[in-house]
């Protein structure tokens, strides 16, 4: 990752296909457009690639994300289950529709506590939203267990993990809805976009309408288009789909090549006395566009965190505990309200409990937690160059660890 590493003539070619009409927009103007539809394309190549029944594509996967919530009829009063560690897109989009996110624990999958989810049902759950961070899976089974038990729907955020799967099946197409996104650090880019994954009809009908001001995209004139419930604007240009239609076309060989670069690594890693990988639910399924690894404790992960920065190796590397982007911990502006316009008073309660809450099992994952991003277009030698420059750093801060980091170091081990 990111697909942006191989940008070439194959993009080129798709965008030029468009700019050779001059109708940059999806929908209208058939004849002017000479055939050429990028966006319904991506979309064929996407329900053919990852098996699944329809795909609607959007401006990014944030809005694919509230897409999805809307289109599911979640809204005003519902509570959504997700996990404290994911992107701030996931509870935006829950506070898009009007619905409570209802932060949980997550465990070394690096994804939900299927304990803490089963803690947090209320009368008032609608929804359970898994986050396959950094390229793996949740663990699907349970999940789908307490969805089915309760009576909930399963919306799966996929956005980091196109092409990873579970079980045969590929991430965002087991629940109810999945979504995916395409921004430019992706592992497919359309520079901005994503799209909303379902078997089920309604629920696409609900997607396409809802991406396009509730138009119902009957008949050829899009001036008489009925508009069966109100909508937004999310759609994606001919551009971003043009871009995105030859990134996809390469998805095979860019798994493959983050699969080499990945194993390579991890078995370097893997050297080291006291350091862990990240538990994968289904090792098989995984897309590889993260290799996540443990330090015995929070002084020594910090301390490994600094002498890679002092190194100047850090670049390419994530310490979760301290990402504002990505952990409860540093989302201050979701604990203290901090919008421009006014939440509900459901919502309200909802992200001020967070200030109170007990995180500390999260933190004790993600305060020993580094995520390394895979590159596509590294070198055997600059692979060999990272693994080596890791290890180097570990080693050294292992040797040099005090006393009682020594022991945790041990205990870590038994």
């Amino acid at each position: 990752m990111p697909g942006f590493e191989f940008f070439g003539e194959e993009e080129r070619k798709e965008v030029n296909d468009v700019l050779s009409t001059g109708i940059l927009m999806r929908y209208g103007f058939d004849a002017a457009r000479k055939g050429i539809w990028k966006s319904r394309e991506l979309e064929q190549a996407l329900c053919i690639r990852l098996n699944c029944g329809y795909a609607q594509l959007t401006s990014s996967g944030t809005s694919a994300l509230t897409t999805a919530l809307a289109a599911l009829g979640i809204g005003a009063g519902d509570e959504v289950i997700m996990p404290s560690f994911t992107f701030v897109a996931s509870f935006e989009a829950v506070l898009s529709v009007g619905a409570v996110p209802v932060l949980v624990d997550v465990n070394d999958s690096l994804t939900m506590d299927p304990v803490s989810v089963r803690k947090a049902l209320t009368p008032a759950t609608r929804c359970i939203m898994p986050v396959h961070m950094c390229g793996s899976m949740a663990d699907m089974d349970i999940i789908q267990e307490i969805c089915r038990d309760h009576k909930l729907l399963l919306l799966e955020d996929a956005c980091q993990s196109i092409g990873a799967s579970y079980k045969g099946k590929y991430l965002g197409t087991i629940g109810d809805a999945g979504t995916l996104s395409f921004d430019f650090v992706k592992t497919i880019t359309c520079a901005e976009g994503g799209a909303v994954l379902t078997n089920n009809k309604n629920i696409y009908t609900n997607c396409d309408g809802y991406t396009d001001h509730g138009h119902d995209h009957i008949g050829n004139d899009r001036g008489a288009e009925q508009h069966p419930f109100i909508g937004y604007n999310y759609r994606i240009s001919e551009l971003h789909a043009a871009v995105g239609l030859a990134q996809f076309r390469k998805l095979d060989s860019f798994l493959s090549i983050q699969k080499k670069n990945h194993l390579f690594l991890q078995a370097e890693l893997a050297k080291i006395p006291g350091v862990k990988f990240r538990t994968i639910p289904d090792p098989a399924g995984d897309s590889h566009t993260f290799l996540s690894w443990f330090m015995p404790s929070q002084e020594l992960t910090e301390a490994v965190v600094s002498e890679m920065k002092a190194r100047q190796i850090f670049g390419g590397n994530f310490y979760w505990f301290e990402h504002n982007w990505h952990y409860i911990r540093k989302w201050d502006h979701l604990k203290t309200d901090k919008t421009l316009n006014r939440l509900n008073s459901d919502q309200i309660t909802a992200v001020k409990k967070l200030n109170t809450q007990d995180f500390s099992r999260s933190d004790e994952v993600m305060g020993c937690c580094i995520s390394t991003a895979i590159g596509l277009s590294w070198t055997e030698d600059q692979l060999r160059e990272k693994a080596s420059g890791l290890a180097t750093a570990i080693k050294k801060v292992l040797a040099s660890a005090s006393p009682q980091a020594r022991y945790n170091q041990q205990a870590s081990l038994a």
